[in-house]
C-alpha cells in the first residue's frame, strides 16, 4: 500500500475504452471495476498489477473477475492510464 502522505494516483482512461469497452461490459461487472480502480489502483497501481511481456511491456494488468484491464503507469506524474477493459478471452487480441 501507499505510504501515509502519498497522494493517490490520477486515471485517466484512453477515448477507445470511454466509448467501446466500458459500455460493452455488463452492468455488474461495471460497478466490480469501478470499485478495483478507486480501492486499488489509485492506492497502489504497481503492488496489486502484475507486469506483461513481449509486445505489452511496459504495461501492467489488473484482474476482476474474468475480465482484465491493461494500464500503464507515469510514476513522476503519479498517473495511471488504462487502455483497455474487456473480458480475458478478449483482451490480447
Amino acid at each position: 500500500m501507499t505510504k501515509p502522505g502519498n497522494k493517490p494516483y490520477q486515471i485517466e482512461y484512453l477515448d477507445i475504452v470511454v466509448t467501446t469497452d466500458i459500455p460493452r461490459l455488463p452492468k455488474k461487472m461495471k460497478l466490480r471495476i469501478k470499485r478495483a480502480i478507486e480501492a486499488r489502483l489509485t492506492l497502489d497501481p504497481v503492488g496489486l498489477g502484475r507486469p506483461l511481456r513481449y509486445s505489452f511491456t511496459g504495461h501492467r494488468r489488473l484482474r476482476v473477475g474474468d475480465y482484465r484491464m491493461v494500464y500503464r503507469i507515469n510514476r513522476q506524474k503519479r498517473k495511471v492510464t488504462i487502455i483497455a477493459i474487456k473480458h480475458r478471452k478478449e483482451i490480447y487480441k
